[in-house]
Protein backbone atom coordinates (compact mmCIF):
# COMPACT_ATOMS: atom_id res chain seq x y z
CA UNK A 1 0.00 0.00 0.00
CA UNK A 2 1.63 3.38 -1.29
CA UNK A 3 0.07 6.93 -0.52
CA UNK A 4 0.99 9.67 -3.03
CA UNK A 5 -0.02 13.25 -2.96
CA UNK A 6 -1.50 14.01 -6.69
CA UNK A 7 -3.07 16.51 -9.14
CA UNK A 8 -3.18 20.52 -8.30
CA UNK A 9 -0.62 20.19 -5.05
CA UNK A 10 1.95 18.69 -7.24
CA UNK A 11 1.37 21.07 -10.08
CA UNK A 12 0.81 24.21 -7.52
CA UNK A 13 3.87 23.44 -5.36
CA UNK A 14 6.13 22.83 -8.86
CA UNK A 15 4.66 26.30 -9.71
CA UNK A 16 5.76 27.99 -6.94
CA UNK A 17 2.37 28.83 -5.53
CA UNK A 18 0.53 28.22 -2.48
CA UNK A 19 -1.07 24.98 -1.76
CA UNK A 20 -4.25 24.98 -0.67
CA UNK A 21 -6.40 21.72 -1.14
CA UNK A 22 -3.96 18.47 -1.00
CA UNK A 23 -5.13 15.23 -2.49
CA UNK A 24 -4.09 11.67 -2.15
CA UNK A 25 -4.14 8.36 -4.08
CA UNK A 26 -3.81 5.38 -2.36
CA UNK A 27 -2.53 2.24 -4.39
CA UNK A 28 -2.83 -1.40 -3.37
CA UNK A 29 -5.70 -0.70 -0.97
CA UNK A 30 -9.08 -2.18 -0.18
CA UNK A 31 -11.96 -0.28 1.02
CA UNK A 32 -11.81 -2.40 4.05
CA UNK A 33 -7.82 -1.25 5.01
CA UNK A 34 -8.95 2.10 4.40
CA UNK A 35 -11.91 1.52 7.26
CA UNK A 36 -9.62 -0.30 9.40
CA UNK A 37 -6.92 2.84 9.52
CA UNK A 38 -9.88 5.16 10.98
CA UNK A 39 -10.64 6.29 7.58
CA UNK A 40 -14.38 7.75 6.55
CA UNK A 41 -15.58 6.71 3.22
CA UNK A 42 -17.72 9.63 1.40
CA UNK A 43 -19.20 9.65 -1.91
CA UNK A 44 -20.59 6.68 -3.84
CA UNK A 45 -19.96 6.87 -7.09
CA UNK A 46 -16.08 5.47 -6.33
CA UNK A 47 -14.22 4.65 -3.40
CA UNK A 48 -12.73 8.07 -1.45
CA UNK A 49 -12.37 8.37 2.43
CA UNK A 50 -11.29 11.12 4.88
CA UNK A 51 -8.23 11.20 6.96
CA UNK A 52 -8.95 10.81 10.35
CA UNK A 53 -7.15 13.55 11.51
CA UNK A 54 -6.11 16.29 8.59
CA UNK A 55 -9.81 15.07 6.80
CA UNK A 56 -7.90 15.16 3.37
CA UNK A 57 -9.18 13.13 0.28
CA UNK A 58 -7.69 10.10 -0.41
CA UNK A 59 -9.70 7.91 -3.17
CA UNK A 60 -8.10 4.46 -4.08
CA UNK A 61 -6.37 4.64 -7.58
CA UNK A 62 -8.93 3.87 -9.97
CA UNK A 63 -9.72 3.68 -13.56
CA UNK A 64 -12.94 4.46 -15.82
CA UNK A 65 -14.47 3.68 -19.05
CA UNK A 66 -17.11 5.87 -21.10
CA UNK A 67 -20.95 4.02 -21.01
CA UNK A 68 -22.94 6.89 -22.05
CA UNK A 69 -23.52 11.09 -22.10
CA UNK A 70 -22.82 12.82 -19.61
CA UNK A 71 -21.21 13.52 -16.32
CA UNK A 72 -22.37 10.11 -15.15
CA UNK A 73 -21.95 7.87 -18.08
CA UNK A 74 -18.78 6.21 -16.28
CA UNK A 75 -18.15 3.05 -15.04
CA UNK A 76 -15.70 3.62 -12.50
CA UNK A 77 -12.76 0.47 -11.37
CA UNK A 78 -10.93 0.36 -8.55
CA UNK A 79 -9.35 -2.63 -6.94
CA UNK A 80 -5.26 -2.99 -5.59
CA UNK A 81 -4.11 -3.89 -8.65
CA UNK A 82 -4.38 -0.82 -10.28
CA UNK A 83 -1.57 0.79 -10.60
CA UNK A 84 -0.15 4.85 -9.85
CA UNK A 85 0.13 5.47 -13.76
CA UNK A 86 -3.00 3.95 -15.14
CA UNK A 87 -4.88 6.64 -12.00
CA UNK A 88 -3.01 9.34 -13.90
CA UNK A 89 -3.85 8.41 -17.43
CA UNK A 90 -7.08 9.12 -16.30
CA UNK A 91 -6.79 13.17 -15.64
CA UNK A 92 -7.50 15.61 -17.60
CA UNK A 93 -4.52 17.82 -18.08
CA UNK A 94 -1.02 16.84 -17.94
CA UNK A 95 -0.24 19.07 -15.49
CA UNK A 96 -2.88 17.44 -13.14
CA UNK A 97 -1.38 13.79 -14.07
CA UNK A 98 1.62 14.02 -11.17
CA UNK A 99 2.23 12.30 -8.05
CA UNK A 100 4.87 12.56 -5.29
CA UNK A 101 5.12 9.96 -3.52
CA UNK A 102 5.61 10.52 0.58
CA UNK A 103 9.51 10.53 -0.31
CA UNK A 104 9.30 13.23 -2.51
CA UNK A 105 9.85 11.00 -5.06
CA UNK A 106 8.32 12.91 -8.42
CA UNK A 107 6.01 10.44 -10.79
CA UNK A 108 5.53 11.95 -14.13
CA UNK A 109 4.18 9.46 -17.07
CA UNK A 110 2.70 12.39 -19.53
CA UNK A 111 5.27 14.85 -19.24
CA UNK A 112 3.63 17.59 -17.13
CA UNK A 113 6.40 19.06 -15.77
CA UNK A 114 7.94 19.73 -19.71
CA UNK A 115 4.44 21.18 -19.74
CA UNK A 116 4.18 23.42 -17.07
CA UNK A 117 8.01 24.73 -18.00
CA UNK A 118 6.29 25.68 -21.67
CA UNK A 119 3.32 26.86 -20.16
CA UNK A 120 1.17 24.96 -22.10
CA UNK A 121 -1.97 23.07 -20.87
CA UNK A 122 -2.21 19.44 -22.84
CA UNK A 123 -4.50 17.12 -22.41
CA UNK A 124 -3.30 13.76 -20.92
CA UNK A 125 -5.04 11.24 -23.38
CA UNK A 126 -7.56 10.51 -26.19
CA UNK A 127 -9.65 9.96 -22.87
CA UNK A 128 -9.80 13.68 -22.76
CA UNK A 129 -13.01 14.20 -25.19
CA UNK A 130 -14.97 11.03 -23.05
CA UNK A 131 -16.11 13.93 -20.57
CA UNK A 132 -16.93 17.07 -22.51
CA UNK A 133 -16.91 18.80 -19.07
CA UNK A 134 -13.26 18.79 -19.36
CA UNK A 135 -12.96 21.75 -22.34
CA UNK A 136 -14.98 23.79 -19.32
CA UNK A 137 -12.15 22.69 -16.93
CA UNK A 138 -9.45 23.46 -19.34
CA UNK A 139 -10.85 26.89 -20.24
CA UNK A 140 -10.80 27.44 -16.42
CA UNK A 141 -7.33 26.60 -15.74
CA UNK A 142 -6.47 28.95 -18.94
CA UNK A 143 -8.25 31.68 -17.13
CA UNK A 144 -6.50 30.71 -14.15
CA UNK A 145 -3.02 30.85 -15.21
CA UNK A 146 -3.24 33.37 -18.34
CA UNK A 147 -1.33 35.57 -16.01
CA UNK A 148 1.46 33.12 -15.88
CA UNK A 149 1.40 32.89 -19.86
CA UNK A 150 0.07 29.51 -20.19
CA UNK A 151 -2.23 28.57 -23.16
CA UNK A 152 -4.28 26.02 -24.73
CA UNK A 153 -1.91 23.85 -27.02
CA UNK A 154 -3.18 23.29 -30.28
CA UNK A 155 -3.72 19.80 -29.98
CA UNK A 156 -6.05 19.96 -27.25
CA UNK A 157 -7.72 23.07 -28.88
CA UNK A 158 -8.31 20.38 -32.15
CA UNK A 159 -9.90 18.13 -30.15
CA UNK A 160 -12.09 20.56 -27.82
CA UNK A 161 -13.05 21.74 -31.00
CA UNK A 162 -14.20 18.12 -32.64
CA UNK A 163 -15.68 17.13 -28.68
CA UNK A 164 -18.01 20.31 -29.66
CA UNK A 165 -18.69 19.37 -33.53
CA UNK A 166 -20.11 15.98 -32.18
CA UNK A 167 -22.43 17.41 -29.84
CA UNK A 168 -20.95 16.30 -26.98
CA UNK A 169 -21.39 19.92 -25.12
CA UNK A 170 -25.01 19.60 -25.58
CA UNK A 171 -24.72 16.34 -23.15
CA UNK A 172 -23.68 19.06 -20.51
CA UNK A 173 -26.12 19.12 -17.17
CA UNK A 174 -27.08 22.67 -16.56
CA UNK A 175 -25.68 23.02 -12.63
CA UNK A 176 -22.28 20.93 -13.93
CA UNK A 177 -21.90 23.82 -16.48
CA UNK A 178 -22.93 26.66 -13.76
CA UNK A 179 -20.60 25.23 -11.07
CA UNK A 180 -17.27 25.96 -13.80
CA UNK A 181 -18.82 29.18 -14.56
CA UNK A 182 -19.12 30.46 -11.28
CA UNK A 183 -15.55 29.10 -10.34
CA UNK A 184 -13.92 30.60 -13.52
CA UNK A 185 -15.63 34.29 -13.19
CA UNK A 186 -13.05 34.45 -10.01
CA UNK A 187 -10.08 33.04 -11.84
CA UNK A 188 -7.45 35.60 -12.76
CA UNK A 189 -8.74 36.15 -16.12
CA UNK A 190 -12.38 35.24 -16.60
CA UNK A 191 -12.42 36.62 -19.65
CA UNK A 192 -9.84 34.08 -21.19
CA UNK A 193 -12.75 31.15 -20.03
CA UNK A 194 -15.41 32.56 -22.10
CA UNK A 195 -12.41 33.28 -25.30
CA UNK A 196 -11.33 29.37 -24.91
CA UNK A 197 -14.93 28.62 -25.32
CA UNK A 198 -15.28 30.67 -28.11
CA UNK A 199 -12.32 29.36 -29.83
CA UNK A 200 -13.15 26.12 -29.47
CA UNK A 201 -17.02 26.66 -30.75
CA UNK A 202 -18.28 25.48 -26.86
CA UNK A 203 -19.92 29.40 -26.21
CA UNK A 204 -22.22 28.79 -29.22
CA UNK A 205 -23.89 26.16 -27.60
CA UNK A 206 -23.81 27.54 -23.98
CA UNK A 207 -24.09 31.36 -24.56
CA UNK A 208 -25.26 31.58 -28.77
CA UNK A 209 -26.27 35.04 -27.99
CA UNK A 210 -22.35 35.96 -27.61
CA UNK A 211 -21.74 34.90 -31.14
CA UNK A 212 -21.08 38.28 -32.42
CA UNK A 213 -17.53 39.82 -32.16
CA UNK A 214 -18.82 43.08 -30.80
CA UNK A 215 -21.51 41.56 -28.63
CA UNK A 216 -18.53 39.27 -27.39
CA UNK A 217 -15.85 41.87 -26.47
CA UNK A 218 -18.06 44.33 -25.12
CA UNK A 219 -19.39 41.59 -22.84
CA UNK A 220 -16.04 40.93 -21.86
CA UNK A 221 -14.96 44.35 -21.39
CA UNK A 222 -17.74 44.93 -18.87
CA UNK A 223 -16.60 41.69 -16.88
CA UNK A 224 -13.10 42.88 -16.65
CA UNK A 225 -14.15 45.83 -15.35
CA UNK A 226 -16.58 44.48 -12.68
CA UNK A 227 -13.36 41.93 -11.92
CA UNK A 228 -11.25 44.71 -10.97
CA UNK A 229 -13.71 46.54 -8.86
CA UNK A 230 -13.77 43.00 -6.90
CA UNK A 231 -16.98 42.51 -8.35
CA UNK A 232 -19.26 39.43 -6.67
CA UNK A 233 -20.44 36.45 -8.55
CA UNK A 234 -23.57 38.17 -9.62
CA UNK A 235 -22.10 41.27 -10.59
CA UNK A 236 -19.79 39.75 -12.55
CA UNK A 237 -22.79 37.38 -14.42
CA UNK A 238 -24.77 39.86 -15.25
CA UNK A 239 -21.59 41.68 -17.27
CA UNK A 240 -21.46 38.24 -18.99
CA UNK A 241 -25.29 38.87 -20.31
CA UNK A 242 -24.78 42.87 -20.34
CA UNK A 243 -25.33 42.76 -24.24
CA UNK A 244 -28.45 40.73 -24.33
CA UNK A 245 -31.98 42.31 -23.93
CA UNK A 246 -33.89 41.84 -21.28
CA UNK A 247 -36.28 38.96 -22.30
CA UNK A 248 -33.65 36.97 -23.62
CA UNK A 249 -31.22 37.61 -20.52
CA UNK A 250 -33.97 35.92 -18.65
CA UNK A 251 -34.44 32.88 -20.89
CA UNK A 252 -30.90 32.55 -21.18
CA UNK A 253 -30.16 32.66 -17.42
CA UNK A 254 -32.86 30.58 -16.44
CA UNK A 255 -31.78 27.93 -19.36
CA UNK A 256 -28.09 27.74 -17.51
CA UNK A 257 -29.96 27.62 -13.94
CA UNK A 258 -27.86 30.12 -12.29
CA UNK A 259 -29.01 31.52 -8.78
CA UNK A 260 -31.71 33.57 -7.97
CA UNK A 261 -29.66 36.50 -7.38
CA UNK A 262 -27.27 36.40 -10.47
CA UNK A 263 -30.78 35.62 -12.50
CA UNK A 264 -32.09 38.86 -11.16
CA UNK A 265 -29.45 41.12 -11.61
CA UNK A 266 -28.54 40.31 -14.55
CA UNK A 267 -32.41 40.92 -15.72
CA UNK A 268 -32.50 44.22 -14.06
CA UNK A 269 -29.19 45.34 -15.22
CA UNK A 270 -30.33 44.43 -19.05
CA UNK A 271 -33.40 46.11 -18.10
CA UNK A 272 -32.10 49.52 -16.78
CA UNK A 273 -29.17 50.22 -19.31
CA UNK A 274 -31.43 51.26 -22.14
CA UNK A 275 -33.76 53.03 -20.31
CA UNK A 276 -30.78 55.15 -18.76
CA UNK A 277 -29.16 55.71 -22.46
CA UNK A 278 -32.27 57.45 -23.01
CA UNK A 279 -32.08 59.49 -20.19
CA UNK A 280 -31.43 63.18 -20.98
CA UNK A 281 -27.97 63.59 -18.87
CA UNK A 282 -28.36 67.17 -18.16
CA UNK A 283 -32.34 67.55 -16.82
CA UNK A 284 -33.45 63.75 -16.68
CA UNK A 285 -36.45 63.15 -15.52
CA UNK A 286 -37.60 62.89 -11.74
CA UNK A 287 -40.79 60.10 -12.68
CA UNK A 288 -38.26 57.76 -14.56
CA UNK A 289 -35.85 57.75 -11.72
CA UNK A 290 -38.00 57.06 -9.30
CA UNK A 291 -39.34 54.59 -11.41
CA UNK A 292 -36.41 52.84 -11.69
CA UNK A 293 -35.56 53.45 -7.99
CA UNK A 294 -39.49 51.16 -7.82
CA UNK A 295 -38.17 49.10 -10.17
CA UNK A 296 -35.08 47.78 -8.36
CA UNK A 297 -36.91 47.60 -4.95
CA UNK A 298 -34.23 49.86 -3.66
CA UNK A 299 -35.84 50.52 0.05
CA UNK A 300 -35.81 46.90 0.52
CA UNK A 301 -32.72 45.44 -1.46
CA UNK A 302 -29.91 48.12 -1.23
CA UNK A 303 -27.11 46.18 -1.69
CA UNK A 304 -28.64 44.77 -4.78
CA UNK A 305 -28.97 48.12 -6.16
CA UNK A 306 -25.68 48.89 -5.57
CA UNK A 307 -24.64 45.79 -7.08
CA UNK A 308 -26.83 47.48 -10.13
CA UNK A 309 -25.15 50.35 -10.08
CA UNK A 310 -21.73 48.72 -10.06
CA UNK A 311 -22.79 46.15 -12.99
CA UNK A 312 -24.19 49.09 -15.20
CA UNK A 313 -21.40 51.93 -14.48
CA UNK A 314 -18.95 48.66 -16.14
CA UNK A 315 -21.27 48.48 -19.38
CA UNK A 316 -22.41 51.94 -19.87
CA UNK A 317 -21.13 54.91 -22.27
CA UNK A 318 -19.39 57.52 -20.86
CA UNK A 319 -23.11 59.84 -21.72
CA UNK A 320 -24.81 56.44 -19.91
CA UNK A 321 -22.72 56.81 -16.83
CA UNK A 322 -23.54 60.47 -16.21
CA UNK A 323 -27.19 59.47 -16.40
CA UNK A 324 -26.63 56.61 -14.18
CA UNK A 325 -24.87 59.19 -11.46
CA UNK A 326 -28.11 61.31 -11.45
CA UNK A 327 -29.75 57.85 -10.19
CA UNK A 328 -27.09 57.47 -7.79
CA UNK A 329 -27.87 60.95 -6.41
CA UNK A 330 -32.20 60.18 -6.89
CA UNK A 331 -31.32 56.96 -4.68
CA UNK A 332 -29.74 59.57 -1.87
CA UNK A 333 -32.26 61.90 -2.27
CA UNK A 334 -35.24 59.89 -1.99
CA UNK A 335 -33.92 57.65 1.15
CA UNK A 336 -34.07 60.61 3.00
CA UNK A 337 -37.73 60.82 3.48
CA UNK A 338 -39.26 59.31 6.31
CA UNK A 339 -42.39 58.11 6.65
CA UNK A 340 -43.11 58.27 10.53
CA UNK A 341 -42.97 61.88 9.90
CA UNK A 342 -45.60 61.79 7.19
CA UNK A 343 -47.73 59.42 10.06
CA UNK A 344 -47.29 61.99 12.60
CA UNK A 345 -48.48 64.41 10.23
CA UNK A 346 -51.92 62.63 9.96
CA UNK A 347 -51.04 60.60 6.83
CA UNK A 348 -52.14 57.05 6.50
CA UNK A 349 -53.33 54.32 4.32
CA UNK A 350 -53.66 54.96 0.14
CA UNK A 351 -52.74 58.88 1.39
CA UNK A 352 -49.76 57.62 3.37
CA UNK A 353 -48.35 56.26 0.30
CA UNK A 354 -49.20 58.71 -2.44
CA UNK A 355 -47.08 61.13 0.12
CA UNK A 356 -44.21 59.05 0.40
CA UNK A 357 -44.14 59.20 -3.50
CA UNK A 358 -44.17 62.53 -3.71
CA UNK A 359 -42.35 63.79 -1.28
CA UNK A 360 -39.48 61.50 -2.89
CA UNK A 361 -40.36 62.64 -6.69
CA UNK A 362 -39.75 66.36 -5.10
CA UNK A 363 -36.53 65.41 -3.13
CA UNK A 364 -35.45 63.56 -6.42
CA UNK A 365 -36.21 66.36 -8.30
CA UNK A 366 -34.44 69.20 -6.46
CA UNK A 367 -31.06 66.53 -6.32
CA UNK A 368 -31.01 66.09 -10.14
CA UNK A 369 -32.14 69.90 -10.80
CA UNK A 370 -35.13 68.79 -12.66
CA UNK A 371 -38.37 69.71 -12.64
CA UNK A 372 -41.50 66.06 -12.06
CA UNK A 373 -43.38 66.22 -15.29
Amino acid sequence: MQTYLVGGAVRDELLGLGVKDRDWVVVGATPEQMLTRGFTQVGSDFPVFLHPKTHEEYALARTERKQGHGYHGFSVYSAPDVTLEEDLLRRDLTINAMARSEQGVLTDPFNGKKDLESRELRHVSEAFQEDPLRILRTARFAARFQPLGFRVCTETMVLMRSMVAAGEVEHLVPERVWQEIQRALHEHAPGTFFQVLRDCGALDVLIPELASETDFHAAMNALHCVHANNGSTAERYAAVLSRLDEHTCKARAKAMKAPNDCQQLARLATAFAPVIRQLDPVQPSADTLLELLEKADFWRRTERFSQLTHVLGCTLDPAGRHALEALGKAAIAASGVDPQTLIKQGFSGKELGEAIRSERLARIAQATCCTPT
